[in-house]
């Protein structure tokens, strides 16, 4: 049993106590009885403090004489553990569950024992946790020459984890939208200490109906012994995966399917970078190559800008191509319009003798404007120097007769008129761009397609123009209520939102009550306890703070316990709001 020091200046309580002869403490002893699921000893220990895991059973056994009325211990949140008289004695004796951690006073008749304040830590119980040594990686990839798959774990826990674990097994069949899942659960027993134990098991896959393109996913579940109520844990889950067989043409092909990327368009901002970047090697490069490689930055820009002529409905370039009809031949290597036909127009007379083919010097009438010019330049008449043909079952005809076969760029997107015009002019820039780089002056291209990416920012930066499915639907008027005033059956406007609670000012109340020198009152303090009793998990050690109070509380005169409140306050402020 330990016996209390004697009584010095310092502690005036006991000091008091003593001298007017009212019943002192003699004599304590605490003792700690741990849960049984964790394996700990009963211990007594050596003084009054406690540091013990969840769910302890602490027995206090004081002396104390005389005989007072009652002895009692009182914890932080003002819960009282009452003790007991041993029969015929001056011992007094009390037990009490550590579910939370406090700090406790002893009391006697009411009042402090002296003014020590001593600390209960209670460590919870984590649940456990699981690890996977075997496979290294989440997904592994399998084929039956590799044999049977290897599983291994390892569960840990702070005092035991159950000596079986589940393993969970679940098979994904199919593809797409037709994937399904089975799941199979087995047992695993595991080997090695009771607080790290290790759990290995070997797999056949296909012997659980696993087949090619399939995914076999495991995944351990281990508990720990903690009573009432183990704890789980689960692992990582890992992956088996047989990758699907290479899709093969119809038979007599020898070609495999080979996967198509999507389309690609480099951005504006790729394409200057790429023409900078060939300007910088254009010493070591010869005029061919320089080039060819030019050009093909222009084949890139000219992708990007038919890519954006589509906001404003450009057509794509190259004479459209109708479906095939009956007058057409069934095979030829010529475009359509190349091929003379019984309903042709003849061809003009200055051009028959000519041993040319007939539309060699008119192929650049096929061509239609591309770019910006193709909007700013349309013309509805297309004369003489229109190419095509017109014969039976040629819809371009029937729309040509009754209406009108190119887009409107006006009703092609809802852009507003002044973005359509930043587009516009973003195409130009890049028209530019293009024909310097198809004729190799990337340097001279370089200006026009910096002015074509400052607009398309413009563009990504403008304001859009949304139309509502439907029209506004207002709920009709009552007339009777109409400048009556009255509010009947309308709801609450201002408590229609939320607000953010503000945070408690009782930290920020402290704080400024301990820095002005005056006595703290006693219900600023009151109210700070009773919010760290509430915020613990905000805080990263509440007893520290806790003690620092009931310090103060007990000597308000001490300086140096004023300074160190302070400086425990100030970390648990609110931050203000940005």
């Amino acid at each position: 049993p330990r016996a209390p020091p004697p009584a010095t200046p310092t502690d005036r309580v006991a000091a008091a106590r003593a001298s007017s002869g009212a019943a002192t403490l003699r004599q304590a002893q605490l003792r700690s009885t741990p849960p049984a699921y964790t394996g700990l000893p009963a211990a007594r220990l050596p003084g009054l403090d406690a540091r013990v895991p969840a769910g302890t059973r602490l027995d206090w056994q004081l002396q104390v004489s005389p005989a007072p009325r009652s002895v009692a211990l009182r914890l932080t949140d003002g819960h009282l553990i009452p003790l007991t008289r041993q029969s015929g004695s001056d011992r007094w004796q009390g037990q009490w569950t550590a579910t939370r951690a406090s700090l406790y006073r002893i009391l006697i008749d009411g009042t402090p024992a002296d003014r020590q304040l001593h600390r209960l830590d209670v460590l919870p119980d984590r649940p456990p946790q699981v690890r996977v040594l075997a496979p290294e990686q989440s997904l592994v990839l399998w084929t039956p020459a590799n044999g049977a798959w290897a599983l291994r774990f390892e569960a840990s826990d702070d005092y035991a984890v159950a000596a079986s674990a589940e393993l969970r097994l679940t098979l994904a069949q199919g593809s797409g939208e037709n994937i399904t899942f089975t799941t199979q659960r087995r047992t695993l027993t595991g080997s090695g200490p009771a607080n790290r134990r290790s759990f290995a098991t070997t797999l056949q896959p296909q012997a659980l109906g696993m087949a090619a393109g399939d995914d076999l996913i495991a995944q351990l579940i281990v508990h720990d012994t903690r009573q009432p109520g183990p704890q789980e844990g689960r692992s990582a889950s890992v992956i088996l995966r047989w990758p699907p067989p290479e899709q093969t043409m119809a038979a007599g092909l020898e070609a495999s399917v080979k996967q198509t990327l999507p389309a690609y368009f480099r951005s504006q901002r790729q394409i200057i970078i790429d023409a900078e970047a060939l300007l910088k090697e254009k010493p070591r490069l010869d005029a061919a190559t320089f080039l060819k490689r030019s050009d093909a930055i222009g084949v890139d820009q000219r992708l990007l800008r038919l890519r954006y002529g589509q906001f404003l409905g450009e057509e794509s370039e190259g004479a459209p191509k109708g479906p095939p009809t009956a007058d057409a031949p069934p095979t030829s290597d010529a475009p359509a319009d190349d091929l003379p036909t019984a309903d042709a127009p003849a061809a003009p007379a200055e051009h028959a003798h000519d041993a040319t083919p007939p539309h060699a010097d008119h192929d650049h009438a096929a061509t239609p404007a591309s770019g910006a010019a193709a909007l700013d330049d349309h013309d509805h008449d297309h004369g003489d120097n229109h190419s095509e043909r017109s014969g039976f079952g040629q819809a371009q005809d029937v729309l040509t007769e009754f209406g009108h076969t190119h887009d409107h760029a006006e009703a092609a997107t809802l852009l507003d008129p002044q973005t359509r015009a930043l587009l516009r002019a973003a195409l130009d820039q890049m028209w530019q761009s293009e024909g310097e780089l198809r004729q190799g002056h990337p340097e001279r291209a370089l200006p026009f397609a910096n002015k074509a990416l400052g607009f398309i920012k413009q563009v990504q930066q403008a304001e859009r123009i949304y139309l509502a499915r439907v029209g506004t639907q207002l709920p009709p008027i009552d007339p009777s209520r109409r400048m009556s005033g009255k509010r009947d059956g309308l709801g609450d406007r201002p408590a229609a939102l939320d607000t953010r609670p503000p945070p408690d000012p009782s930290a920020l109340a402290l704080w400024t009550a301990l820095g002005e020198g005056g006595a703290v009152p006693e219900a600023v303090l009151d109210r700070y306890s009773r919010w760290l009793q509430g915020a613990q998990e905000l805080v990263p050690d509440p007893l520290s703070v806790a003690a620092a109070v009931e310090t103060l509380r007990s000597d308000p005169a001490c300086l140096r316990c004023r300074a160190r409140l302070r400086a425990l306050v100030w970390p648990t402020l609110s931050a203000p709001p940005a």
